[in-house]
């Protein structure tokens, strides 16, 4: 229970990595507020919080919309009197590249990945510094952040970006004992039956002759440890970064990514 009396805010709480974060989080005592643009999916998250013993509400809204982020802050500091966590987690999928890709489209998948993480950490930060406690806030990246893919070029703008984003972040509030660090996934095998489901139906669609790109690369086939992680596995990860183990961790990352980032681009370890 390395966070008991802690409150926390997971926005992007579907039931992929950020549920699994989300819970990973209530497991070690803190209460959860879920945020996701659709109150179904916080609400499934919230349930699965609530039916294995612990405590969540749910935030749902656009991350994007200044004055829902404002108010959502509010609604949790009034229900629990405070924030101790932020995890900014929130995303869009448009995989789209440079030449397909609109500029709304392009807007959109940027302003959920950058403009909702700054909207979030504003609000959250004016909290934990009227309260004085100090606090902590993950930013969710990707090995797509630190890597160029094809036909991906929103998505990996706007992750990349939130690497910058974090190490700013952090200067700018450590005189508030407010830390700010990264946590890197990877593709991830899912643990939702449901998701599952979904992504061998992208699978299927990627594999169809008119792809250039694929949605779903063979990712097990080229990958160092010859697997890659599941949601749960990222849990332990942000466990560290936001609790007394991780209080001089600050303005980095922390890969959990099977070794991804790391392997030489030529070496198939097959």
């Amino acid at each position: 229970m390395k966070l008991k009396g802690k409150v926390a805010i997971v926005t992007g709480a579907s039931p992929n990595i950020g549920g699994a974060l989300a819970r990973g989080l209530a497991r070690e005592g803190a209460k959860v507020a879920c945020n996701d643009i659709n109150p179904e999916t916080a609400q499934k998250v919230a349930d699965k919080i609530i039916a294995e013993g612990g405590e969540a509400m749910i935030i749902p809204g656009d991350v994007t919309n200044e004055s829902f982020v404002r108010s959502a802050v509010q609604q949790v500091v009034e229900e629990w009197g405070h924030v101790d966590i932020l995890v900014n987690n929130a995303v869009k999928f448009i995989i789209k590249g440079i030449l397909d890709m609109s500029t709304e489209e392009f807007n959109e998948q940027m302003q959920i990945i950058t403009t909702g993480a700054f909207l979030f950490s504003k609000y959250v930060a004016r909290e934990m510094i009227k309260a004085g406690n100090g606090g902590a806030m993950v930013n969710i990246l990707s090995t797509a952040a630190w890597q160029g893919q094809p036909g991906n070029i929103g998505y990996c703008t706007g992750k990349s970006g939130m690497i910058n984003f974090t190490r700013s972040a952090a200067m700018e509030f450590a005189e508030h004992n407010i830390r700010v660090n990264a946590l890197t996934p990877t593709a991830t095998i899912p643990e939702d039956p449901e998701i599952m489901a979904k992504m061998e139906k992208l699978i299927a669609a990627s594999n169809a002759a008119d792809q250039k790109f694929p949605l779903i690369m063979p990712f097990t086939d080229v990958a160092p440890m010859k697997t890659v992680p599941k949601p749960s596995d990222y849990v332990p990860a942000l466990i560290l970064l936001v609790s007394d183990d991780g209080k001089m961790i600050n303005g980095t990352n922390i890969s959990v990514d099977a070794g991804a980032t790391a392997k030489y681009w030529l070496w198939n370890p097959k």
